[in-house]
């Protein structure tokens, strides 16, 4: 069995909301609030949720783009949270990122041998030659013609761009990549490449992945396991066999439900969200999916409830902790 390779423990990120002349800080936006999750090494976990529920602030700070408000990242059984200077900058050549806009995320006054080889010129790698001969065999493995190396990302496609994104990141051998919704801003007919190259990359180089998506096909498609978040939670992890045979929590029947089928026989029963996604400066008592949940009950207005592991697959919903109970199951 694999060993983890990332442990986040109840981390959380929360950012000051100021007002007046002044700027005080009159509140705070509850972005990651107390997440839990271990991915595995080689392993890629997919992490999905509605539009601002707090997936891209994970991985920005699993990475430390972010800093952490409270809470441990164990890299390797390294607290990344305690590592400062040189020290994490050692550490990141392990830990890479491709965002999610190939447009924004490129510099366009840079050309792409500039761009790829920025890695190694700041963590000292390889002379001139050294490091252009290390970008072409990146640039050739992720698909791209090695006379585009003095070329600027204007002269690309959306896809050519995600391709030297992913080039970027793999410039320094890393062990372990954040990919913040790689495929959402290409064309359909570009995606399948990237997911398909971006699995190849994976076995190739022993990678590790969290796959940061809300599209669920895709995620059901990459993803070893998923976890499902909501308002700054996790709600539910399990293998995405698991998950899509059999989601628990009401919120991943609805994301489930929601993904078109072009199989008449495989056809989801609809379930009819309410209302919209509370302000997480504010969030709900209680479960914060109470609002908008049709199995809510006045437990879940109470009280949030508690992780129950059912075999490995966890869930976090008091209506399943009932259900278990008139069965005379519970999880652990």
């Amino acid at each position: 069995m694999s060993k983890p390779l990332v442990e986040i423990q109840h981390l959380k990120k929360y950012f000051p909301v100021r007002k007046g002349l002044l700027q005080s800080v009159v509140g705070h936006v509850k972005a990651v609030d107390d997440v839990s999750f271990t991915i595995n090494e080689g392993e890629t976990l997919g992490l999905v949720g509605e539009s601002g529920c707090g997936k891209t602030t994970v991985g920005r700070t699993l990475l430390r783009l972010y800093e952490p408000t409270e809470g441990r990242i164990l890299f390797d059984g390294q607290d990344v949270t305690k590592l400062w200077g040189a020290p994490l900058r050692a550490l990141r050549r392990d830990m890479q990122i491709v965002f999610q806009d190939p447009f924004s995320s490129l510099n366009p006054r840079m050309t792409i041998k500039s761009i790829v080889e920025e890695g190694l010129i700041i963590h000292g790698v390889g002379n001139s030659q050294e490091r252009r001969k290390r970008v072409e065999e990146v640039l050739t493995r992720v698909g791209l013609d090695t006379s585009y190396i003095n070329r600027y990302p204007h002269e690309f496609s959306g896809g050519q761009r995600q391709r030297i994104s992913i080039a970027r990141a793999l410039m320094l051998n890393p062990r372990f990549i954040v990919l913040d919704e790689p495929i959402s801003a290409l064309d359909v007919s570009i995606q399948s490449q990237i997911i398909n190259l971006l699995n190849d990359l994976k076995q190739e180089f022993k990678l590790t992945y969290l796959f940061i998506s809300h599209d669920l096909s895709v995620v059901e498609y990459i993803s070893d396991r998923v976890a499902v978040m909501y308002l700054g939670e996790i709600v539910e992890t399990a293998s995405s066999e698991q998950l899509y045979k059999n989601p628990l929590h009401p919120y991943t029947k609805a994301l489930l439900a929601s993904v078109p089928s072009i199989d008449p026989n495989n056809k989801r029963p609809r379930v009819m969200l309410e209302g919209d996604v509370p302000s997480p400066i504010n969030p709900p008592s209680g479960c914060r999916f109470h609002p908008r949940c049709p199995l809510a009950m006045d437990i879940c207005r109470q009280q949030a409830p508690r992780a129950l592991n059912l075999d490995g697959h966890l869930v976090r919903c008091h209506a399943v902790e009932q259900e278990l109970a008139d069965k005379g199951t519970t999880g652990r």
